[in-house]
């Protein structure tokens, strides 16, 4: 009798296989630690095939850094609905990243800690990524305010047209570029902190920023008060 031919894994499967090992090795190692020896016993496959499939271990990582932020982004997009009200989806939105930092720690250690540490190429693909979800982020805060500042803003006495976007939409770009960078290192904590869950960590980022948001959108933006001089000593 002849040898039993065995079925061969096609390969999108063996490629994503070899990721999906090297997203672990990467994120809990380090790049610089990890080995493609580690990589290739973690996936089942030789190394050399893992060279065949991914040339290299600069090409593997930039693979493992486009696969995660891709579905990051995804994650991000897909758990918000448009139909809600502004703060109901900056909350969703919230949820859905650090559901899907949480629940992939060493793929958001890739993101957010190799990926940015080793220079460029890598640097570049994580910020291509961090400017789609500040650019999402800032068309939920500036579609919430246009709803809400014509209708709340003095807009005669402001001396502007209510439906010129140009100053709100420079003031929120500003807003989602600090809210993003605070939801990336809160995602970091809340990995590194036993116990904390991505509902508790959205209403945490919630609760520090959603009242500015909230009152920047009803028109009460804060202002630092004038201070009234002090005694004159001649």
């Amino acid at each position: 009798m002849g040898a039993v031919k065995t079925k061969r894994m096609p390969r999108a499967v063996r490629e994503q296989q070899m990721l999906d090992a090297a997203v672990q090795i990467f994120g809990q190692r380090g790049y610089m630690a990890a080995s493609m020896d580690e990589i290739a016993e973690l996936a089942g496959v030789s190394k050399p095939l893992v060279y065949l499939y991914l040339n290299s271990k600069e090409d593997l990582f930039t693979a493992c850094i486009r696969r995660e932020a891709g579905a990051l982004v995804e994650a991000v997009r897909a758990g918000v609905r448009r139909d809600l009200p502004a703060d109901r989806q900056l909350w969703e939105g919230l949820g859905a990243f650090f559901a899907h930092t949480g629940e992939n720690p060493d793929a958001w250690s890739v993101l957010h800690l190799q990926a940015r540490t080793h220079g460029e190429p890598f640097a570049a693909e994580v910020t291509a990524m961090r400017e789609e979800i500040v650019a999402f982020v800032t068309q939920l805060i500036l579609a919430g305010a246009r709803e809400a500042l014509p209708q709340a803003l003095g807009c005669a006495r402001a001396g502007r047209d209510p439906h010129d976007p140009d100053l709100p939409e420079r003031e929120i770009a500003g807003l989602a570029e600090a809210l993003v960078g605070a939801a990336e290192s809160l995602a970091a904590w809340a990995n590194a902190t036993p116990g904390v869950t991505a509902r508790q960590a959205a209403a945490t980022l919630m609760n520090f920023a959603w009242a500015g948001l909230g009152d920047l959108m009803a028109g009460r933006p804060w202002a630092p008060r004038e201070e009234s001089p002090g005694p004159h000593v001649g």
